[in-house]
């Protein structure tokens, strides 16, 4: 017979892998919403007219603001402090994954359209080769997850070993394909992927710009944490491969202050 003790802690780990699944499906389900909205396709049941223009500029920066806040604050340090003060440690990640999901599941339900576009390529091979360029940017984002341990990512890894009662692995620095030709071969993909479409809608054209400014500051802060937790292996790193863009080095850093 198990002995109570034991047994509340066995619940416990359940509970919590339990949470880390439903938490990696959900930001699944809203990362697959956002990329139909990448799309353009039609993801509102019931889509309505375009509204006016300074509403509709006004909502959609709302709603980046509040994924950009979302996804700043829950990365920084003094947060994840305060949070893991409330909820299991092992579980800080699956939190920012879900609600990651929630956001990105609000912005595509309320993204409101823009009337206008600023290209449209009617040629159906060139429409192929755009399309076919914008799908190898969302592949590259995956590759390069799939290098950096995506299970670790998602939240999955911390769950897991929680359940097993096991250790979990030391995250290690890599620099295998597509790391060594950029140090965030992840953004860059996104990056292609919102940018290389063969419609720019005036909508698309707003959260392309506006994400791809969140990125970069983004990435300013994630360097510095990358410094801190890599040491001089990554200020190294930096030296010789560049951040985003493959052929550019100096002018595609971002300088870090120590």
């Amino acid at each position: 017979m198990i002995p109570p003790k034991e047994h509340d802690n066995s619940m416990s780990r359940l509970f919590i892998l339990i949470y880390g699944i439903v938490s990696f499906l959900i930001s699944l389900g809203g990362l697959f919403y956002f990329v139909l909205l990448l799309g353009d396709r039609e993801i509102h049941s019931n889509p309505v007219p375009a509204p006016p223009l300074a509403t509709a500029i006004t909502v959609n920066l709302s709603l980046m603001l509040l994924f950009g806040l979302q996804h700043s604050i829950m990365a920084r340090q003094w947060f994840k402090d305060i949070l893991t003060k409330l909820i299991p440690r092992v579980a800080e990640r699956s939190t920012y994954v879900l609600l990651s999901g929630v956001v990105l599941f609000l912005m595509s339900f309320y993204w409101q359209s823009i009337e206008g576009t600023l290209w449209d390529l009617k040629n159906p091979a060139m429409r192929v080769v755009v399309t076919s360029l914008q799908m190898f940017g969302w592949g590259l984002v995956f590759i390069a997850a799939s290098q950096v341990n995506p299970l670790e990512l998602m939240g999955l890894q911390q769950v897991y070993f929680h359940y097993r009662d096991k250790p979990e692995p030391v995250t290690e620095f890599t620099e295998k394909f597509p790391y060594g030709l950029v140090r965030h071969p992840i953004q860059l993909g996104v990056i292609i992927g919102m940018w290389v479409t063969p419609t720019m809608t005036m909508s698309h054209l707003l959260l392309s710009a506006s994400m791809t400014l969140y990125t970069f500051i983004g990435l300013y802060f994630e360097e510095k944490t990358l410094i801190k937790t890599f040491g001089e292996t990554y200020i190294e790193y930096q030296r010789r491969v560049p951040m985003v863009l493959p052929l550019l080095k100096r002018e595609n850093r971002l300088e870090t202050p120590e």
